[in-house]
């Protein structure tokens, strides 16, 4: 991981990145068949979510000071947990099955973590 982020030349080079975008991907495919009232609701925030992981990568990506791409990290880790509990909240109220897209968060989230600790660990 501490090797990804000396050599990365673009965030779409982070694995990290490319797994959260993976993740959105599956956001936006899951809720399209999301009940018509959820469009403004559940649908929207979920998907608002799922963006901010990816966005908030990228953006923290080209910060030169650790202290800046840690807090954009930290953001994304809480989109990361906005985003689990709209699973359990679409899985609660039977709309679809959420067991393939939480296995893809939880890997973001164990990516995540892991990029997070390289960058605080690194000489920047």
């Amino acid at each position: 991981m501490a090797q990804e982020t000396a050599t990365a030349k673009s965030f779409r080079d982070l694995v990290v990145w490319r797994k959260a975008h993976e993740y959105v991907l599956g956001v936006y495919k899951f809720t399209s068949g999301f009940p018509k009232q959820e469009t403004y609701a559940l649908c929207s925030q979920m998907r608002r979510a799922a963006v901010s992981i990816p966005a908030n990568i990228a953006e923290g990506f080209r910060k030169r000071r650790k202290a800046d791409k840690v807090r954009f990290m930290n953001t994304a880790e809480g989109s990361l947990e906005e985003s689990r509990y709209y699973l359990i909240l679409s899985q609660d109220l039977g709309y679809r099955n959420t067991d393939a897209l939480v296995r893809l968060l939880e890997e973001v989230s164990r990516l995540l973590n892991a990029y997070s600790g390289a960058i605080l660990r690194s000489d920047l």
